[in-house]
């Protein structure tokens, strides 16, 4: 009986080593991966979460098997679905994006884009890269030479955070493409990668603005000092809120922050909702031509098309004056756009959506003969191959996102971004947070989803039958109707040639 009760004793000693053993592994291990998640600098969610962080990938994962039981399909999450968001991060991973048995896209709603495949499509040794465009060639003192179709979308400093601000200046160096600084100013992070500049003015006149909020010349002059500050966009207005100026967050209005746009520290940072010298077209002329007097740089406009008239007016008003005094470039936004935080009455009800007012846009200057002399570009909810391919064939000249290189950052969508509390750092100026987000592996992502939004693009370009993207037209895509039948995009839009 003894020897039973101490073989059993032994036994459970035995056990209770193995069990001591079997946890202590596991916290070792889970030691490891803490040092593991907190030093590595690929993923921001394991940085800032440790451990944790994991559970993450694992879900998502999981999510595939059991997403058709208890969740929500790819395509009907908003503002981004799954599937536009998964693209954008295997881009900028650079991992291929290819799929399996057939395509979740439902072909069917009114407005759905279809290309026109032809029956003989481009060689890969009969393929051309796409050429610079030269904008403000016979306006500007200092013409910029553009070379990506596909660019950065202003997001300000302050808005998003200083390592993310890096990362985009960086990524866009290697990429050859442009950065717009948003209307928060330029900071000594947008310089610092070298990247191509677009200068924001907004209607604050952060930057640029005088001790009472004016324009001022001597401040116009030292921005364009900088040699990759290439052009000034006068910001009438942007797609989250028509209507209305930048909002910052006093939270977020730290003292750099403060001291780039000329603000009181901690202090809400609010927009005037127009520029308060603009009242009328002759207004807006007379401050194209005079940044750009003062620059020697292209200058253009940002702005939501609402009224469709107002546009054929200002270029009237422009004919009038004169072809040299048109503005070099016009920046089309849309009721699509979103990064800035914004009341919901004006962000959910305000503007045209792209797919209306870039055509419409396109054909009214080219209707006013000005085409040859204004660059168009298209930006709002463009962040994968199908929408930029699109948005060429109706005829613009380039292609800008924000909220693309916000997931080609690592964005998760958690829809924190006036917050202040954005778990990937990006759009935080929570240091703790912000650690997660180490830009120069960040900026390989930004260059790489830049990559593979061009290269996709050909390939649509190439089964359309022309060598590169910008020889796309309006006859390579159709537009489903809402009897559910497709139409030629140049039938829906006739008699006009979309490029110059």
């Amino acid at each position: 009986m003894f020897s039973g009760e101490s073989f059993g004793l032994q036994v459970l000693g035995w056990m209770a080593t193995i069990f001591i053993f079997v946890v202590g592994i596991f916290i070792l291990f889970l030691i490891g991966v803490y040092i593991s998640d907190v030093t590595q600098t690929k993923h921001a969610i394991r940085r800032n979460y440790p451990v944790i962080g994991h559970f993450r990938y694992f879900f998502e994962h999981m999510g595939a098997f059991f997403r058709q039981y208890f969740f929500t399909m790819d395509r009907e999450e908003m503002p981004f679905n799954r599937a536009q968001r998964s693209w954008v991060y295997r881009a900028a991973k650079d991992i291929d994006n290819l799929v399996a048995f057939g395509s979740t896209h439902d072909l069917k709603p009114s407005g759905t884009v279809l290309f026109v495949n032809t029956a003989f499509p481009t060689l890969g040794k009969d393929a051309v890269e796409c050429g610079p465009i030269v904008i403000g060639k016979n306006s500007a003192k200092k013409p910029f030479t553009a070379y990506s179709f596909f660019n950065i979308s202003g997001m300000s400093y302050g808005a998003i955070s200083k390592p993310a601000v890096q990362a985009l200046s960086f990524g866009a160096k290697k990429a050859h493409a442009w950065m717009n600084t948003g209307e928060g100013g330029l900071s000594a992070s947008h310089l610092e990668g070298g990247a191509d500049i677009v200068f924001q003015i907004g209607t604050a006149k952060y930057g640029v603005r005088d001790k009472d909020g004016n324009l001022s010349d001597e401040k116009l002059r030292e921005v364009a000092a900088h040699e990759t500050v290439r052009m000034f966009e006068i910001k009438l207005s942007q797609g989250a809120k028509p209507g209305k100026g930048g909002i910052l967050p006093a939270a977020k209005v730290s003292e750099e922050i403060a001291q780039i746009r000329g603000i009181p520290v901690n202090t809400d940072s609010i927009s005037p909702n127009r520029h308060v010298e603009i009242e009328n077209n002759e207004d807006l002329i007379d401050m194209i031509n005079h940044i750009r007097q003062v620059t020697g740089k292209p200058v253009g406009f940002k702005a939501v098309m609402g009224d469709k008239i107002w546009l054929g007016e200002f270029l009237d008003a422009v004919n009038k004056r004169g072809k040299e005094s048109a503005p070099d470039f016009i920046t089309i936004d849309s009721a699509d756009g979103g990064t800035g935080a914004a009341p919901m009455s004006l962000i959910d009800n305000v503007g045209m959506p792209i797919h209306e007012s870039l055509p419409l846009a396109i054909d009214t200057i080219i209707s006013a003969g000005l085409r040859d002399r204004i660059k168009v570009i298209a930006s709002g909810k463009l962040i994968n191959p199908a929408d930029v391919a699109w948005a060429l064939c109706v005829g613009a000249d380039f292609i800008t996102s924000a909220r693309g290189f916000m997931f080609s950052l690592g964005c998760i969508q958690a829809l924190q971004c006036h917050e202040n509390t954005c778990p990937t750092g990006i759009t935080t100026h929570n240091k703790k947070l912000q650690r997660g987000l180490v830009a120069e592996q960040k900026s390989i992502r930004v260059a790489s989803y830049i990559k593979n939004i061009c290269y996709e693009v050909g390939v649509l370009a190439h089964s359309c039958g022309v060598k590169n993207p910008r020889e796309l037209s309006r006859r390579h895509a159709r537009i489903v109707q809402e009897n559910g039948k497709s139409i030629m995009l140049e039938d829906l839009y006739p008699n006009l040639t979309a490029k110059s």
